[in-house]
């Protein structure tokens, strides 16, 4: 099943990541299962990803201006061979989403339980939104 993810940030009026299109198995029925499943494709991604080797590295301004909308300018380098682990990711994204550090946007419904049933459908939207715990004292 084909649908389009876009990842945001409260507070921040532009998406980090804009409808990327992202492939997904046809039999999730659950916010369980989409959140496993795109954890595995994302750590199946990283894993695949290979360390670079180029002698002199440079980004070119077309890059630079690239990763400056995400909020990160890099090499995208990894620095160690590791592996991360599909299970304990998906753990992490699950106790991350049951401890409200995200939440989950099907269309324009939230999706708030992680076992109640999904529907997604072909070219929906998911809305990922990361948020940010606000650090001070109010008087």
């Amino acid at each position: 099943m084909n649908v389009y993810i876009k990842l945001k940030s409260v507070g921040k009026k532009r998406p980090i990541l804009d409808n990327i299109p992202y492939t997904l198995p046809d039999n999730l029925v659950s916010l369980r299962q989409l959140i496993e499943a795109i954890v595995r494709q994302e750590v199946s991604d990283y894993n695949n990803r290979k360390t670079e080797s180029m002698l002199v590295p440079f980004l070119t301004e077309t890059e630079i201006s690239d990763k400056s909308i995400v909020g990160k300018v890099g090499f995208g380098r990894l620095y160690s061979d590791n592996k991360a682990c599909p299970e304990k990711a998906s753990e992490t994204a699950l106790q991350g989403f049951e401890d409200g550090l995200f939440r989950v946007m099907v269309g324009e419904k939230e999706a708030v339980n992680l076992d109640e049933p999904l529907e997604l459908h072909e070219n929906d939207t998911l809305v990922f939104i990361r948020l940010t715990f606000l650090a001070g004292r109010l008087f």
